[in-house]
């Protein structure tokens, strides 16, 4: 039965603020240079990677402004939107994308977090061993259990946590604009790439994931908008922290692009952000940053928890996800949404163990499972700029390139990214029925409930075939 999670725990535009940067800001503040280069992208390819990133999550910030204002009811925000533009089991599909997008997201923390431990205790090897698996099991049960002491005490720790992991990020971009690191002819010797023997056009292309893995959490404020203090709010603290963050991100990626050559950046261990630093300053420097990115992904550890545990908790209380996940704590947390979660990603960093995972393989599988639930919000506001009812002026540009963001992010993925992203929504589909059942209604009722089924379903059995035939190995 549904608790009123609400009693205490109303959180300010700060708090939100706090919880979107916190989440927002992890692995890939410290890990997209490196990433990219990796990729095979010149500096020409990065920048242009940046502009279309922020203009597509500019135009996706504008939505869910807009969204939170227009439609304050609609709490839980990515699921509600689906939901209410495409129907019901369109919106759980929407919740159950975010949901699966934000614990594995935590799973890709875990391991990053545990390769910068592994700087000052090599025992922990790259991230992925045994010691580094015990490891981050204990931060994921721990977060579980601050989220269930109260949502406003933990967004309050993930406030500290955030102002706290901004410090070496800062301290990097002033490191290397103060000590005179940044040349230009480095980084112009790359720009366009010619070394990766990549069209620029690809290049581009493998930056797409590195640049919207980093961003995914900026919408944190709107999921949990039922919390807020201001409904309003929400949407002020999300187009903050989009601006924080596209600020730091662009300045990191250029700054380490003039201090070291894609080449070399492209052989950098994780963080590789460390290893700019260490050149910058000296071996200080990479212990510097090694221990911001432990910080940074403690507190996006437990900001994606609050994050992914509400978006559970809102669905189960519309009647999408099963009831079980509506059942709350003794603070108002919602209790069985978080220990189900902590299961979950307790799961995957065994199979990061069983098949020696890198971060970059979850973040990757985490950034194909949030394409849909953000192409549904922007064609949500699609639909809604089109209808009779008093929408902001440009609304309607905004939401049509979110809506081409979203393609963009679909195809730049690949096949193998779509077919990856199948076998993982469509088990949800049991969740929904049974969720169904317990209100004792039938599911896919309307027509476009099962078109998107057989959709969801043909994918997931061709995925099981190349699955089989080892054409397709998601980890």
């Amino acid at each position: 039965m549904k608790q009123d999670l609400n009693h205490g725990q109303q959180l300010s535009c700060f708090k939100l603020t706090g919880i979107a940067v916190g989440s927002t800001i992890a692995s890939g503040a410290f890990s997209l240079s490196g990433d990219m280069a990796a990729a095979g992208a010149g500096t020409a390819a990065v920048l242009t990677g940046w502009l279309l990133c922020g203009l597509g999550m500019l135009a996706l910030v504008i939505c869910f402004y807009h969204l939170s204002e227009i439609r304050p009811e609609l709490t839980g925000g990515i699921y509600s939107y689906a939901r209410a533009g495409f129907g019901d089991y369109a919106g759980f599909n929407s919740a159950w994308g975010y949901w699966i997008s934000n614990f594995l997201g935590n799973v890709s923390f875990a391991t990053l977090m545990f390769a910068a431990l592994g700087h000052f205790f090599p025992v922990f090897g790259a991230g992925n061993n045994l010691l580094s698996i015990i490891g981050a099991s204990a931060v994921t049960w721990l977060s579980v259990l601050l989220v269930l002491r109260g949502m406003k005490a933990a967004a309050f720790i993930n406030l500290l946590v955030t102002f706290a992991k901004l410090i070496p990020i800062f301290l990097f971009i002033m490191a290397v604009i103060f000590m005179k690191a940044f040349d230009p002819r480095i980084f112009f010797a790359n720009f366009m790439g010619e070394d990766t023997g990549l069209p620029f056009g690809s290049q581009v292309m493998a930056t797409t994931y590195t640049t919207a893995w980093a961003f995914i959490g900026v919408e944190g404020a709107v999921v949990i908008s039922g919390r807020a203090r201001n409904p309003k709010d929400a949407g002020r603290a999300t187009v903050i922290s989009y601006l924080c963050v596209l600020l730091i991100y662009i300045m990191i990626s250029a700054l380490s692009m003039g201090v070291m050559t894609r080449g070399q950046l492209a052989q950098l261990g994780n963080p590789p952000l460390a290893d700019v630093m260490c050149q910058v300053v000296g071996p200080w420097g990479g212990n510097l940053i090694n221990a911001g990115v432990i910080l940074s992904l403690l507190g996006a550890t437990l900001g994606h928890t609050i994050i992914s545990a509400e978006c559970a908790y809102e669905a189960a209380a519309k009647g999408s996800f099963c009831r079980i996940f509506t059942a709350a704590g003794r603070s108002g947390s919602p209790a069985a949404a978080l220990i189900i979660t902590g299961a979950l990603i307790q799961l995957f960093l065994i199979i990061v163990y069983k098949s020696a995972s890198t971060y970059q393989i979850f973040y990757t599988i985490s950034t194909t499972m949030m394409v849909i639930p953000y192409l549904l919000t922007a064609l949500y506001y699609w639909q809604l700029t089109g209808e009779r009812i008093k929408t902001p002026a440009g609304g309607r540009m905004a939401a049509g390139a979110g809506v081409l963001y979203g393609l963009w992010l679909i195809y730049s993925g690949g096949p193998e990214a779509l077919m990856t992203s199948a076998l993982l929504y469509a088990p949800g589909t049991l969740i929904y029925i049974k969720g169904k059942r317990e209100q004792n209604q039938l599911p896919f009722l309307r027509m476009r409930d099962k078109v998107l089924l057989t959709l969801v379903l043909s994918l997931f059995v061709v995925s099981l075939a190349l699955l089989r035939a080892g054409l397709l190995a998601p980890f």
